[in-house]
């Protein structure tokens, strides 16, 4: 059976260096939020990549939920960030690397 993990690029608009305190803090709630329901792999900044605020590493059960939970980014929502979203084959030792 495969498995993905889906890949959220945050990328920030021109509103982005508005970002308020209470801004971030909706955003840091939703990661708690995700990574409380198992929808959360791993998530961080990106430094030195102008115009990529970060990613999000999502477990979902197919695109469509993970493109949901994008859409729900309170930076995406306010309009500080956008997002581009791909879909990640694993490949791991359970499945030899997606070899043979």
């Amino acid at each position: 059976m495969s498995k993905w993990v889906y890949a959220m690029f945050i990328e920030k608009t021109k509103t982005y260096n508005r970002l308020t305190k209470v801004e971030v803090e909706k955003h840091v709630e939703n990661l708690r939020k995700l990574d409380e329901a198992g929808k959360l792999e791993f998530c961080g900044v990106f430094k030195g990549y102008p115009g990529v605020a970060g990613m999000l590493l999502l477990k979902t059960d197919s695109y469509e939920e993970a493109e949901e939970l994008c859409k729900q980014e309170p930076l995406v929502v306010g309009g500080y960030a956008k997002y581009k979203l791909k879909a990640l084959q694993v490949a791991d030792k359970e499945n030899n690397y997606l070899w043979g």
